[in-house]
């Protein structure tokens, strides 16, 4: 006899998959007689293995109608948005129950715009009686044989972000690159292919060997252990900042147009740090937030410096 689907929908990027992680744990426990499937882009997979919380990813485009294997499940939970787009989307599969925002004649909570994103979809399911625990945000590490060459122990700097408006100058992160190197660290710059060259660009700067560029040379469970195995992090609010936080490596994180509050890691994470002028900003604009800009290369050397040492975990087999 099939199992019953729940479906939880999040077709996000790395960032939102990692802030639902305890939302995900919440519902495995609440329904642990349910085929558990999150729709999400297909490259999520293997993290969302790492989670427990999940039996399968299936590929899903933003605000496009669902696969047909998804349709009829027994409860679907929205953890994309605050509808009513998202919302239709998960109607038109037709489940027999939705737990969701409220919004155009769907009943449930109030969104909440200043929310922390953890927080926000772990009071969803508490306002339905599922039990929910937003400190539920760490993943087990990957295997020892997905770390990349050069990564283990080194401060890895990650320059890219998904808009313009989270991207702090190339040429300030060269800046901090050398001054890594110059107190004896190793720095890798990780990366998507399509943010290689502004890596290559900055490790020319820096006066790093191309074997330090690892952007475009990881896949997502690569970046993943690259970060895992690394001394520390250094990034825009972004992905990485989260892997950094599932994985308790110190980081410093830059925001600009996004409060930490509302993104940033929990406060009660102490080996973090967030560098935020106080400004408020379009997360989406073409060019820089003023406010990431007022960020300076010498306040970033020193919060790497002052970040507490990596500890000493093993690898997962």
């Amino acid at each position: 006899m099939s199992r019953p689907l729940l479906l939880a929908y999040r077709a996000l990027g790395l960032g939102d998959f990692l802030t639902a992680v305890p939302a995900l744990r919440a519902l495995a426990r609440a329904f642990p007689g349910h085929r558990r499937v999150l729709a999400a882009p297909a490259a999520i997979a293997r993290l969302a293995a790492l989670s427990g919380a999940v039996d399968e990813v299936v590929d899903a485009v933003p605000l496009a109608p669902l696969p047909p294997e998804l349709r009829g499940a027994d409860v679907a939970v929205n953890l994309h948005g605050r509808g009513p787009q998202s919302h239709r989307v998960l109607l038109a599969a037709r489940p027999r129950r939705l737990i969701a925002f409220a919004a155009e004649g769907v009943a449930g909570p109030r969104w909440r715009q200043s929310e922390h994103e953890v927080a926000r979809w772990c009071r969803l399911l508490r306002a339905s009686g599922i039990a929910a625990d937003s400190r539920e945000l760490g993943l087990p590490v990957p295997g020892a044989a997905a770390v990349p060459p050069g990564a283990r122990g080194a401060t890895v700097l990650h320059a890219g972000a998904a808009s313009a408006a989270r991207r702090w100058p190339a040429e300030r992160w060269a800046a901090v690159a050398r001054a890594e190197r110059a107190a004896g660290r190793e720095v890798v710059l990780t990366g998507s292919p399509d943010e290689r060259p502004a890596a290559e660009r900055i490790a020319t700067a820096a006066g790093l060997g191309p074997q330090a560029v690892l952007a475009g040379r990881t896949d997502l469970i690569g970046l993943a252990a690259a970060v895992a195995a690394a001394g520390r992090v250094a990034c825009a609010d972004t992905g990485v900042a989260h892997l950094a936080t599932a994985f308790g490596v110190p980081s410093v994180v830059l925001f600009g147009p996004t409060p930490p509050a509302e993104w940033g890691p929990p406060p009660d994470r102490l080996r973090h740090r967030v560098l935020w002028t106080g400004g408020r900003g379009d997360p989406h604009a073409d060019e820089p937030d003023p406010g990431l800009l007022a960020i300076t290369e010498d306040e970033v050397v020193a919060a790497l410096e002052a970040l507490p040492g990596a500890p000493a975990r093993r690898l997962a087999a």
